[in-house]
């Protein structure tokens, strides 16, 4: 009774996560089908470029904040038409640091101005509420403090909107400021790669719920206020209020030839707060909007089925520690998978192979830099703890603090902002030692199915809490 209820569970995982594989293929289809469609750059005169405002959510910033505010400053735009908000929640001496720039600015006949709340209510939300009953501007550009805009961001992206009047949000791609600085860093790079050169390109020219990603975008202030603006609800407050836009009936962009290069994360700690954060986020909106998406007339049931799924992938982190937590039992028990369970184990290729298309359609050597995606691979098995407790805990909690993401603006600083310990570090420990066991006996069963699994999940959790153990000694 209790092996056939193993395999049942074993099955019902495998299919969870062939599920979100059939999603990868899903998505490679509906990039071919759109890959010749072209985003037009409109023409347009200077006189009529309409007044914009540039927010700049930041939050104990001491290392990012005078170069985000400097590369602000060098943004190209009518300056009778510019106006920049340093939206600033810290606590710390960054406070003192932007002021001290925004002064030099203000000198200089630049239109920017320090807002700076004593109390964090609403988090990023709260301040660019804040900010935007402030602003003058009609449309709204937002870049958070890791960012760093060319100087012809807003002449690309605002031209967009002004024959467009349904156009409500242009969402602009991020680059990496340090790829390659580290394994994880170029981990990090491939996943994000992934998500904009593909899954976003595929989101806007299919609309399939399109969304904006939180920095790097504007928005047209009519289509923010009628969507109902910023709420502090959830901890994603771009997928949240992206979706409200979406089944408002607004329409998005995405350009990817437009980069904003950025700071990857420089630590693990780091990298499993920011995932952790994202995870979370997604599935208080799926909670939050999933009945809204099921049940909207404006969208295709193709567009609400490609929501819902893509709101709820981090589920397959649950599924992935499920699926090792199986195989000791299974592996006792002698239970050896049959043959046609390699079917579903073929969808799982798609999403590799959206991580392989990322780098082909993004750069010249991309045959390089899928190099690093046995370190993707390993990054994202370390993090499935941290994720699937992420998962339950917007499932089952409803205090969530926004934690924010520390940055280093390039090498390892004095004085780094510090994460608290995690206990979480002792669970990836427990799950590479359960791996470990696990091979160990699949091998003296000579059951070679599970191996290859077994050894990803014993690196990928050695790798993650290794890593994190080793920051906290150092940082």
């Amino acid at each position: 009774m209790l092996r056939d209820s193993l395999v049942v569970l074993y099955l019902l995982s495998l299919s969870g996560l062939a599920l979100y594989g059939l999603l990868g293929l899903f998505t490679l289809w509906q990039f071919w089908r759109h890959r010749g469609d072209v985003e037009r750059q409109p023409a347009f005169d200077p006189v009529d470029l309409p007044p914009v405002t540039v927010q700049l959510p930041i939050y104990n910033e001491r290392y990012v904040v005078e170069q985000l505010i400097t590369a602000v400053a060098c943004l190209r735009y009518p300056r009778d038409r510019l106006q920049i908000q340093v939206l600033d929640d810290s606590t710390d001496d960054t406070t003192e640091r932007a002021a001290a720039l925004v002064a030099r600015y203000q000198s200089e006949g630049l239109d920017i101005g320090l807002l700076h709340r004593e109390r964090r209510d609403g988090y990023k939300a709260g301040a660019l509420a804040a900010g935007l009953a402030a602003a003058r501007g009609d449309f709204l550009a937002i870049f958070d403090a890791d960012f760093r805009p060319e100087p012809d961001f807003l002449l690309q992206t605002v031209p967009l909107f002004l024959d467009e009047p349904e156009l409500g949000v242009v969402q602009a791609r991020w680059g990496h400021l340090n790829a390659h600085s580290s394994l994880l860093t170029a981990a990090q790079a491939l996943a994000l790669d992934k998500h904009f050169v593909v899954e976003q390109t595929v989101r806007h020219r299919a609309d399939l719920f399109p969304k904006f990603n939180g920095t790097a975008g504007v928005w047209r202030r009519t289509c923010l206020e009628d969507s109902g603006g910023w709420h502090d609800d959830t901890v994603c407050e771009d997928l949240c209020v992206s979706t409200r836009a979406v089944l408002s009936g607004w329409r998005f962009r995405f350009l990817p030839n437009v980069v904003a290069p950025a700071e990857l994360p420089s630590t693990a700690s780091a990298y499993k707060s920011q995932q952790a954060r994202w995870a979370k986020g997604s599935m208080q909106c799926l909670l939050k909007y999933g009945r809204s998406i099921l049940t909207s007339h404006n969208q295709s049931r193709t567009a609400r089925l490609y929501a819902l799924l893509t709101m709820s992938a981090y589920v397959s982190s649950c599924l992935v520690l499920l699926l090792l937590l199986l195989q000791l039992p299974l592996i006792y028990y002698g239970v050896r998978p049959s043959s046609w369970l390699a079917a579903l184990g073929i969808a799982g290729i798609g999403q590799p192979l959206l991580f392989i298309l990322g780098q082909q359609q993004a750069y010249p050597d991309w045959g390089r830099r899928t190099l690093y995606l046995p370190a993707l691979l390993i990054t994202g098995i370390g993090l499935s703890v941290t994720l699937c407790r992420a998962v339950l805990q917007a499932l089952l909690s409803r205090r969530h603090p926004f934690v924010r993401t520390p940055k280093w603006g390039g090498g390892p600083p004095s004085q780094p902002y510090g994460l608290p310990f995690d206990w979480i570090v002792g669970i990836e420990l427990f799950f590479a030692g359960y791996a470990t066991v696990a091979l160990g006996l699949a091998i003296a069963r000579h059951n070679y199915g599970p191996i290859l699994f077994l050894i990803s999940c014993m690196a990928g959790f050695l790798y993650i809490s290794v890593l994190t153990l080793r920051e906290r000694r150092h940082y």
